[in-house]
């Protein structure tokens, strides 16, 4: 077996809890590929230079079982941008703070290391956004695509701005707003949940429309099919306006038109046992704990 390890390499508590997985994988006889900056952060293993290391996705077609994204959800995301379409599944230990994608947490790892090791899982596919924009993508080149959400803000005014929105061809309305999120089931406990969006099982085949501060008192949050082809038209006073796909944020001009869909590919996540989406709700967003007789 065949593991990657990624991480946030000025984070001295995930430093201390990679140690241990690395102590783990040398137990079960399981190989190591780090990526390459994170790698220097271990003064103690970059004295083995026989350590293999990634710096991207073109070097993780080699037969990796699994990916394992150290530190909290901000970390998970940005793993998602090594695999790609690779289908390699990821497991997010949490040593931050919420920790919804990256749901294991850091006192947990030896335990469920050993039922991933047993195949003691479910495996999830989580479906992502992708986004297509008038200059062929810019600076996001093979990047856009988003597990959470794709937003468009504001950028250089306090003024609101106008997006109108088309769905499948067939035009909504015009959002007058500080933005627009459009977010996936798995983002749905993210900036959407705190603009007033809707909870979301990740299993479901939906896309959720969420506007920022909307200036009208009768626009809601709006679930959509998740096959819906949306074209967005952004209207600001300023000359850009901020393009943001998870925590990656692009500058468009004004008057930009924004194409979004369903990505082709899927990200493969692990549920192990007792690991479910409504105990995560109950013990993130403090429901309580159940209380039946």
């Amino acid at each position: 077996m065949k593991i990657g390890i990624f991480g946030q390499s000025n984070n001295e508590i995930t430093i201390k809890y990679v140690n241990q997985l690395v102590e783990l994988c040398k137990k079960h006889d399981v190989s190591i590929v780090f990526e390459e900056n994170f790698f220097k952060s271990f003064d103690k293993l970059t004295q083995d230079a026989n350590v293999e290391t990634f710096s991207g996705y073109q070097d993780l077609n080699i037969g990796l079982d699994y990916f394992f994204s150290v530190g909290g959800d901000g970390t998970f995301l940005r793993s998602i941008t090594y695999i790609r379409d690779l289908e390699i599944p990821v497991v997010g230990i949490n040593t931050g703070r919420l920790g919804f994608l990256a749901n294991i947490q850091k006192e947990s790892i030896s335990s469920a290391f050993d039922q991933i090791i047993n195949g003691q899982y479910v495996v999830q596919k989580r479906s992502l956004l992708a986004v297509k924009t008038e200059d062929d993508n810019g600076s996001m080149g093979n990047l856009n695509f988003a597990l959470n959400e794709i937003t468009i803000t504001r950028k250089n005014t306090a003024s609101m701005i106008k997006v109108d929105t088309i769905l499948d061809g067939e035009f909504l309305t015009s959002y007058w707003s500080d933005g627009l999120i459009v977010s996936t089931p798995t983002g749905s406990t993210g900036y959407s949940l705190s603009c007033g969006g809707p909870i979301i099982s990740p299993s479901s085949k939906n896309i959720v429309l969420t506007p920022i501060a909307p200036h009208s008192l009768v626009v809601r949050p709006l679930v959509i099919p998740d096959q819906t082809n949306i074209e967005l038209h952004i209207d600001s006073r300023a000359d850009e306006i901020l393009l943001t796909l998870d925590s990656r944020m692009y500058t468009l001009p004004n008057k930009s038109k924004v194409y979004l869909e369903k990505c082709p590919f899927y990200i493969k996540t692990l549920q192990l046992k007792d690991q479910t989406f409504i105990k995560t709700l109950r013990e993130k967003l403090l429901w309580g704990e159940d209380k039946r007789n």
